[in-house]
Order: structure tokens, then C-alpha cells, then sequence
């Protein structure tokens, strides 16, 4: 069982930074890749960026591309999201997941774990 906790959420107005960090306990992190998930008031929760176990692939939705950035620290059991230039369309409960599948996917069901999610709320 892989336990995962989200962290760094918070309240900040439009174009401010926020690092969400998502840790798990022991050192299983380095067998799964690792992805963000969103999911806003009344909309199903959507893919925001993957990265591999190695961390030589990161793939991200276009609506964060170039805002955001995904990385990992296996020595540390840790994953990272770095969001700049937030936009109130990015308030949402962000939650990070899990996956043992062979490849990244986008879709919520190739993970088989996930955290409790941390909220991110961005002022116009």
C-alpha cells in the first residue's frame, strides 16, 4: 500500500507562484511513475502532468504548459509541482497519484494510488 500526502496548497492571487509537494512513506516512490490531478467545483478531475520514475519523461496538459513544472526527488520520496503565472482557472483541489503501469498515461484509472489533495484557490 502506497500512502501519498499532498502539501503547499494555499490561497494567492492571479500570476503568483505556489510548489505543491506530494511525499509517501518508505521508499517506494522510485517504482511509479507520478502525476497531478485536478478537480475544480462540479468538474470531473482532469490530468495536469506525469513524470516518469526515472524522471527522463515529464508530459503535461496544454492548459499548464509553460506555467508549470512536475520533478521528483526518489532520495527524498517526494514529487513536486511548481506552478507560476497561476490563473484563477487553475482553483482546484490538486491531488497527486500513483502508477505501476508500463507507460504514463493521462487517464485517472492507470493510477492506483492517490493522496487526499491539497486546495489551491487563485484570486483575480
Amino acid at each position: 500500500q502506497v500512502q501519498l500526502v499532498e502539501s503547499g496548497g494555499g490561497l494567492v492571487q492571479s500570476g503568483a507562484s505556489l510548489r505543491l509537494s506530494c511525499t509517501t512513506s518508505g521508499r517506494t516512490l522510485p517504482r511509479y511513475h507520478m502525476a497531478w490531478f485536478r478537480q475544480a467545483p462540479g468538474k470531473e478531475r482532469e490530468f495536469v502532468a506525469a513524470i516518469s520514475r526515472s524522471a527522463v519523461t515529464a508530459v503535461y496538459a496544454d492548459s499548464v504548459k509553460g506555467r508549470f513544472t512536475i520533478s521528483r526527488d526518489n532520495a527524498k520520496n517526494s514529487m513536486y509541482l511548481q506552478m507560476n503565472s497561476l490563473k484563477p482557472e487553475d482553483t482546484a483541489v490538486y491531488y497527486c497519484a500513483a502508477s505501476s503501469w508500463a507507460d504514463i498515461f493521462r487517464f485517472t484509472s492507470s493510477y492506483e494510488y492517490w493522496g487526499q489533495g491539497t486546495q489551491v484557490a487563485v484570486s483575480s
